[in-house]
């Protein structure tokens, strides 16, 4: 499928215009009205997760539902940091993101889906991307009924059930690994996974066997996957490794049992610094650690918010400096809040809401002032007042 130069005009004069008014308005004579403004609409969509491919006019894409799923630029990076090899296969194709990236560190690659249509795009786009990479138009449990040896497999089974209903649960998404895991370590020294960022970590280790690594994906400050690598014959415990992509902050490497034999360094008060976890680190459950490697103290043990007296430039999270802090009584606000209209409001391990506080407090929001209410360590309730320090800002470009 290709885009004549009527089309490709009409997408570029209009990359920027709301496609449903689009749609009402007449196009030029030759243009393909329907496929330039399913172009628009993905261009769109793509202009901050795939900033690469939003910007290759000779690129065509499917349908919004496979924009939706496919992995950002950044993460997509991420993953083909990883492996390397002879051989590959991406077992769930879709869109191509991972596999496009991924290919760039082997030799051999098979792109596999079931949807002819996508397949049908992927070979024109990968083309366009002058990239090397072979199109199998068939399911994963038929593809790995027949194909050779593989350094490396990638399965990022589809979280929706027939019904378009989004899954959670390994075993509810196509394909379904659990079923599949015994056959995919008998063609491939290493698989990786990719899995909902709302699935429990513990429960996914339970499900697959021979889990090597887990890597807990953020792209700037949000969750978006869980990359676990199934490795053949290991029998270890698996290293947990915690990223936030596109920011400054540096990833985080664990094992459970680290974790479990810690012991959290406990705040006595509020000191100059306010920490809070990136959401890779909230998500992996890597609390009383943190206290030992950046030398932070955590204000209540369900709190997972930290303090220090100094400041710990690299903590892997949001980083506020302290101007003040009170009980949370009836007077507090005249002691702490008298010249705040506008703030942004977070409540941990705390007993009101975010709105109710709001309503509490009679204050809108805003990003200047940020306000904590939280737990300390003696069980008081408290209102931290911050606003974020430099070191917290930088946010990085692919």
């Amino acid at each position: 499928m290709t885009l004549n130069e009527a089309t490709k005009q009409f997408i570029r004069e209009n990359l920027n215009a709301d496609v449903p008014t689009l749609a009402l308005k007449k196009a030029p004579v030759g243009t393909d009205v329907s496929l330039a403004l399913r172009q628009i609409e993905a261009r769109q969509l793509l202009r901050k997760k795939v900033p690469s491919w939003s910007e290759n006019e000779d690129l065509v894409f499917p349908a919004h539902l496979s924009i939706e799923q496919c992995s950002s630029e950044a993460s997509a990076k991420y993953k083909a940091s990883l492996m390397q090899g002879f051989s590959f296969a991406d077992l769930t194709g879709g869109l191509g993101v991972d596999v496009y990236f991924i290919s760039q560190h082997f030799r051999q690659v098979d792109y596999v889906e079931r949807q002819a249509e996508l397949c049908d795009l992927a070979r024109h786009n990968f083309s366009v991307l002058d990239a090397n990479i072979a199109v199998r138009n068939a399911a994963a449990e038929e593809y790995l009924r027949v194909c050779g040896p593989k350094d490396w497999i990638f399965v990022d089974p589809a979280r929706r059930d027939i019904h378009g209903h989004k899954t959670v649960s390994i075993a509810d998404c196509t394909p379904d690994v659990t079923t599949l895991q015994d056959v995919l370590l008998k063609k491939a020294e290493k698989v990786m996974v990719k899995l909902s960022p709302m699935l429990d970590i513990n429960k996914a280790m339970a499900e697959l066997r021979h889990v090597s690594e887990v890597h807990v994906v953020a792209v700037a400050n949000e969750c978006k996957e869980l990359d676990l690598v199934m490795q053949c014959d290991f029998q270890g415990e698996a290293r947990i490794t915690c990223v936030n992509l596109l920011t400054t902050q540096p990833p985080v490497c664990f094992s459970l049992d680290e974790e479990m034999e810690s012991q959290a360094k406990m705040a006595e008060n509020v000191s100059n610094y306010l920490y809070e976890p990136n959401p890779a680190v909230m998500k992996s459950g890597c609390f009383k650690l943190l206290t030992d490697r950046y030398g932070v103290f955590k204000l209540h043990r369900n709190s997972n918010l930290y303090t220090s007296e100094r400041l710990v430039a690299d903590f892997p999270g949001r980083i506020f400096e302290v101007e003040a802090w009170a009980p949370f009584n009836k007077k507090m606000k005249k002691d702490l809040l008298s010249d705040v209209e506008k703030a942004s409001i977070a409540v941990r391990n705390f007993p009101l809401s975010v709105a109710e506080l709001r309503k509490t407090l009679h204050i809108a929001d805003g990003d200047e002032v940020y306000l904590f209410a939280t737990t300390l360590r003696g069980e008081q309730k408290v209102l931290i007042r911050t606003k974020k320090t430099a070191s917290d800002e930088a946010v990085l470009q692919i």
